[in-house]
């Protein structure tokens, strides 16, 4: 049998509930609640995390642990976003990629734990089957910052549960209290109650830092959308070719004094 189903009659068994009792308190059928404890059917994710959130549970230990007498919770670490991230789903229960425009990015301040605001956001999928495993959404970005990126493009990023597993150098869409929604490259390892350093590609821009618990989500940088196609690369000048040439000779003149 599948963890969820050995999992929820333990629970509910535990919790002195019977299956009319249970199935009261999810508002579905007794039936169902069989069906699920029998492994012949799977809840869906919305009544998954609600079956989750009832037993105090992440749907990730709901589902992937084997939960008995012998079972502990891991210990929490300030390190991971232990909230239920609130997503959408198309008919077929498939994920949907949800867009945030930009003129959505400051209610998304308030919205992002609103399942009913993130369902009301844009959506989209893209057959891309490195996108298929993973939560992402999508974040639309302006200014200079992050050139070559162009202002306008749609970063896609994939949720990031655990921030110990942030890469340092690697790009993130940071969702803070203070700085909104930026596009960065992480300058430091995360350490708990310590400042994140962020840093913008276009260099023009200085590097800064943010303190850690005005984090609210990071999701890391999988890919991006833009419509500024890129220009040519400029025809060769006789200026360029002998700056060239005397870089080669400059080269060649340190490969023979090694």
């Amino acid at each position: 049998m599948s963890n969820i189903a050995n999992n929820l009659k333990y629970l509910r068994k535990k919790n002195n509930l019977t299956q009319q009792q249970f199935a009261d308190i999810m508002n579905i059928k007794r039936s169902l609640v069989g069906a699920y404890e029998e492994d012949r059917a799977e809840p869906k994710y919305e009544l998954l995390k609600k079956i989750a959130e009832y037993f105090e549970l992440s749907i990730d230990e709901f589902i992937n642990e084997e939960i008995n007498d012998q079972w502990k919770s891991k210990p929490k670490s300030q390190g991971s976003n232990l909230r239920v991230l609130s997503i959408s789903i198309d008919k077929n229960d498939n994920e949907n990629i949800e867009l945030v425009p930009v003129k959505a990015s400051a209610g998304y301040l308030n919205g992002y734990a609103d399942p009913q605001y993130i369902q009301d956001l844009p959506k989209f999928q893209l057959p891309i089957p490195t996108l298929k495993q993973g939560t992402y959404r999508a974040f639309e970005i302006m200014g200079d910052s992050m050139l070559p990126i162009q202002p306008g493009s749609i970063i896609i990023g994939e949720y990031l549960d655990n921030w110990n597993d942030i890469k340092q150098g690697e790009t993130y869409i940071i969702i803070s209290l203070n700085e909104g929604v930026v596009y960065k490259r992480i300058g430091n390892k995360y350490k708990e109650n310590k400042d994140l350093k962020l840093i913008s590609d276009n260099k023009v821009y200085d590097p800064y830092t943010i303190p850690a618990e005005d984090i609210l989500e990071i999701w890391k940088a999988k890919a991006f959308i833009s419509t500024a196609l890129p220009e040519p690369s400029p025809e060769p000048t006789m200026e360029s070719l002998t700056q060239m040439m005397a870089q080669m000779q400059k080269s060649i003149s340190s490969l023979n004094k090694n």
